[in-house]
């Protein structure tokens, strides 16, 4: 008998979407649809303008219109503050799509009468709701309605009969709490019968403000556990989720120039590779700001976009200076090529600034990206946050194959290949500058510390700032090891010295060569003039004896004749005619 083996079907909780950039990401889709969730945390994290958000959003994006009960904040108020975000509730609540109420809470009448009963604010909710059809609710803050309450428990028994009221409502809803001391809320209860807990923080740290998001708890789904950094700016409420980014970004094999032919030839040829890291490091005034233009410019020439995060210098002054070199960035900036972003450390926590670099990249869409410098964001003892910082950037910089170069100050000595922030394994490039002391000398020089996936130079290559850019010279090795400067120069005049001596030496053996080569053919000359006259006059005398010999013959054959003797005429005609 077969046995019937029925498959359990895996469901998943329905959700609302918030359409907060990176929330949706960590929740899985959004806040739990018609349950209730407990925004918290201290005062001036953004509570308020995140409820608000998830309102405009759900009216505007996905008709689901939204009530926002205020027991702080007027609707007049309300309606001014989040102007700035570009929110017009007055529109929105002429068209049916918000509604606005505040409710004045009198506590003294709470601690006159001994009881608390809550079905006012049920018949008030229920009447916003029914009035435009609200998918959404959200109440700001909780506790302006139980902190009148001494008693723990009647705390919790009408918070859980407000929960269950909206649950039965089936709207979604976003209650705001204030954190309390050593809990997440005043009361400490609320936390405990909400189906999702969602922690905001607004910490100060070496004097510089970091806002991040934790999600608690989420009843019935998975979500991310990491605490997340998130931005409040003129659009908004924005969530940075990079810390859920994994290694599975898809590596080009696509080579792009250095800006530097010799360089070039340095990386095996075709520089580096697309979509990379690239790290250039070196003391004070070895040129890592002129190589990063040297960069920029050959990939502007190329039609490139790139994107300059400048943490030291103004853009005017930057371009300035790299005018003195022969690196004209200006035009690029006109054709829209090249975009600047200039600013202090400072002025911003390191989660302000990774968030806005990530919100510029995403509007820019560049090719290239420099950050110069990285160690600028090193303040007191934060090499830890700084290391997570970028390692978050490279990671979304290495989803969208951008190629990102990194300029780094290390600090002189021998332990020049290491960095402030131990960031060596997000780099797949490092060129390390420094300066070589020789002869009373400081010169710039170059190598290739590490360069993965191609065969590199091993070579230290001094390089200078001329008026065409950056050149790298000829490699000149002493007993001491790479000759740079006046050693350098030494050596190639000596070189040339050299040179010139041995195409003398050859010039003048050529010439001897030349020379006998002439006086053997002069020689052969007057040899074949000799052998000429020699021949000459010895076929004369073979012709004379010749005819002196027939003339003998014929004599004898004539007097042989006159003399009747016939043999002897025969022999000595025959004698004749061999001759």
């Amino acid at each position: 008998m077969k046995k019937n083996i029925l498959k359990f079907q895996r469901k998943t909780l329905p959700k609302a979407p918030t359409s907060i950039q990176g929330l949706d990401e960590i929740t899985g889709g959004g806040l739990p649809k018609g349950r209730p969730t407990l925004i918290c945390g201290g005062a001036g994290c953004g509570k308020t303008l995140f409820a608000m958000e998830f309102l405009v959003r759900g009216a505007t994006l996905y008709n689901e219109p939204g009530v926002f009960i205020s027991f702080e904040e007027t609707e007049k108020e309300l309606t001014a503050n989040v102007a700035s975000l570009g929110f017009d509730l007055n529109h929105l609540v002429e068209r049916k799509k918000i509604w606005l109420e505040h409710i004045y809470v009198e506590r003294g009448e709470i601690e006159q009468s001994g009881e608390y009963d809550l079905k006012g604010l049920f018949v008030r909710i229920h009447r916003a709701i029914e009035s435009i059809g609200a998918k959404r609710v959200v109440l700001d803050t909780i506790e302006s309605l139980f902190s009148a309450l001494p008693n723990s428990t009647v705390v919790r028994t009408e918070l859980r009969r407000l929960f269950g009221w909206l649950k039965k409502k089936g709207v979604t809803t976003i209650i705001t709490g204030e954190k309390g001391n050593g809990t997440l809320t005043r009361q400490g209860l609320e936390e405990y019968v909400s189906d999702c807990v969602i922690l905001l923080d607004h910490r100060v740290t070496d004097q510089s403000s970091i806002r991040r998001l934790r999600i608690v708890k989420y009843r019935g789904s998975t979500h991310g556990t990491n605490e997340y950094p998130f931005l409040i700016d003129e659009d908004g409420f924005s969530v940075l989720p990079v810390t859920s980014l994994g290694l599975n970004h898809i590596s080009s094999k696509e080579r792009i120039s250095t800006g530097i032919p010799r360089l070039d030839t340095m990386l095996s040829g075709k520089g580096y590779f697309r979509g990379s890291t690239i790290l250039v490091s070196g003391t004070a005034g070895t040129g890592k700001t002129s190589l990063a233009a040297q960069f920029v410019e050959a990939a502007c020439k190329r039609g490139e976009r790139v994107l300059y995060f400048a943490f030291e210098e103004s853009p005017s002054q930057f371009m300035r200076n790299m005018a003195s070199i022969g690196i004209h960035l200006e035009p690029w900036v006109k054709k829209g090529l090249l975009h600047f972003h200039a600013t202090r450390p400072t002025l911003h926590g390191l989660e302000h600034h990774l968030t806005t670099s990530i919100k510029l990249i995403i509007k820019v869409e560049p090719q290239i990206v420099v950050l110069d410098p990285i160690d600028a964001f090193v303040i007191g003892g934060n090499q830890t946050e700084v290391k997570i910082m970028l390692l978050r950037l490279v990671d979304f910089l290495k989803m969208r194959n951008i190629t990102a170069m990194f300029a780094s100050l290390t600090k002189g000595g021998e332990n020049q290949e290491l960095t402030d922030m131990a960031i060596s394994s997000l780099i797949d490039t490092w060129l390390l500058l420094r300066d070589i002391e020789i002869g009373g000398e400081r010169n710039r020089g170059l190598y290739i510390l590490k360069s993965r996936g191609m065969n590199h130079s091993n070579q230290i290559r001094e390089f200078i700032l001329t008026d065409n850019g950056i050149e790298l010279l000829d490699v000149y090795v002493g007993p001491e090891g790479v000759l740079t400067g006046s050693a350098r120069l030494s050596q190639e005049a000596k070189n040339d010295a050299e040179q010139l001596s041995r195409q003398q030496e050859i010039e003048h053996k050529k010439f001897g060569i030349e020379l006998k080569r002439a006086a053997m053919e002069a020689q052969i000359v007057v040899l074949k003039s000799e052998f000429k006259a020699e021949e000459s006059e010895t076929l004369k005398l073979i012709e004379m004896e010749i005819a002196n010999t027939k003339r003998f013959a014929e004599d004898k054959t004539k007097m042989a004749k006159s003399r009747k003797a016939d043999k002897f005429i025969k022999k000595t005609v025959q004698s004749a005619t061999k001759i």
